[in-house]
């Protein structure tokens, strides 16, 4: 048998003292360990804190960058409209320095005709005044006009003819002078309407000049607007019965609507046998042609080209006779129905308020 070994007291401490001695290390080890942990934890949620600060300002400055991006687009817009409002300014105010220019060549020739007017209306007073001496001829009218205190002013109307065509103006216009006025009455009761002023002053007119026409005359009495009212369809001896029951129903009559002179002249044109002498009794250029215009507002450029238009349907060789009684805003009317009254031999005669 083999002899046992023998335990040694020496080698037993030698074990304690290397166990020990490694016990120690390791303790050692995880003290060291352990205090490297915590800071290495401390400086990571730093770490963490900071990169949580860095990432708020990067998202900050992007929206910061993304909001000087859109004022810098919206700017950018801003500027192109301001761009394209500048040129459509430029381009309106050459449009307005065009048109400026035009309406003072126009003036001019307005005050042209307004001189040449009114040196035609001195040379007409002169007329009259050498005239007004002259005897007074009774017995030859074929009805009577008494006028206040039987007052008869001299008008250089032509009155002759064996055929007169009275064509009276009855749009809405004809209610008074002024547009703030004619707006009103037309809005109000018919009695209303009839003692307008103005209207009164048309209806005795028609009387005075049916009184003044000569004997042998016949005559028709017609009402335009938007349409043509003739009163007779024949002509009527001055003297006839007939004529006075043809007034009566020309007094109830009230203006209204718009003013087609077109239709009127084209009415005047269609007679058979036609008149020898025209009459109007008006006071603006015409707001129509033969169709009412869609529009609300017309122009003075439009009323102007619809009385050229009229002027065309008048049956050549007749004299018109305008008695305008004025209305505000159409200072054209003046100077383009005196300028008719030249073209057709005929007379141009503005009324004072008090007439006949």
């Amino acid at each position: 048998m083999a002899r046992r070994r023998q335990l040694s007291p020496f080698n037993l401490s030698f074990l304690d003292i290397m166990f020990c001695g490694f016990g120690a290390v390791v303790l050692l080890v995880l003290l060291i360990n352990a205090r490297s942990v915590r800071s290495r934890n401390r400086l990571h949620e730093v770490l963490r804190a900071e990169v949580q600060r860095l990432t708020r300002e990067v998202r900050a400055g992007r929206e910061y960058l993304d909001s000087l991006q859109a004022g810098l687009t919206k700017g950018a817009t801003q500027m192109t409209a301001i761009t394209q409002q500048m040129r459509d300014i430029r381009i309106e105010k050459e449009r307005l320095n065009r048109e400026l220019a035009a309406v003072a060549h126009r003036d001019r020739a307005i005050r042209q005709q307004v001189d040449s007017l009114a040196a035609a209306l001195k040379r007409a007073e002169a007329d009259r005044k050498k005239q007004a001496a002259a005897p007074i001829v009774h017995g030859r009218r074929a009805r009577r006009f008494e006028g206040e205190g039987h007052r008869q002013y001299l008008t250089g109307l032509k009155l002759g003819g064996r055929r007169v065509l009275i064509l009276v103006d009855g749009s809405a216009s004809m209610l008074d002078t002024s547009v703030v006025n004619v707006i009103r009455l037309r809005n109000m009761e018919r009695s209303v309407q009839r003692r307008a002023r103005k209207w009164r002053q048309v209806r005795k007119t028609v009387r005075w000049l049916v009184a003044n026409l000569p004997p042998s005359s016949t005559v028709q009495l017609m009402v335009f607007n938007a349409d043509v009212h003739p009163f007779s369809h024949k002509w009527l001896p001055v003297a006839d019965p007939a004529v006075s029951a043809m007034l009566a129903k020309f007094a109830k009559t009230l203006p209204a609507g718009g003013t087609s002179l077109e239709k009127g002249f084209a009415a005047a044109s269609a007679l058979s046998p036609r008149p020898d002498n025209i009459i109007l009794l008006t006071d603006s250029l015409p707001t129509q042609g033969e169709k009412t215009p869609g529009q609300h507002l017309v122009s003075g450029k439009q009323r102007i080209k619809f009385f050229q238009r009229a002027i065309k349907k008048l049956p050549a060789g007749v004299p018109v006779n305008t008695i305008l009684f004025p209305m505000e805003g159409d200072p054209r009317a003046a100077v383009l129905y005196w300028r008719l009254a030249i073209d057709t031999r005929g007379s141009f005669f503005t009324p004072t308020t008090d007439w006949p």
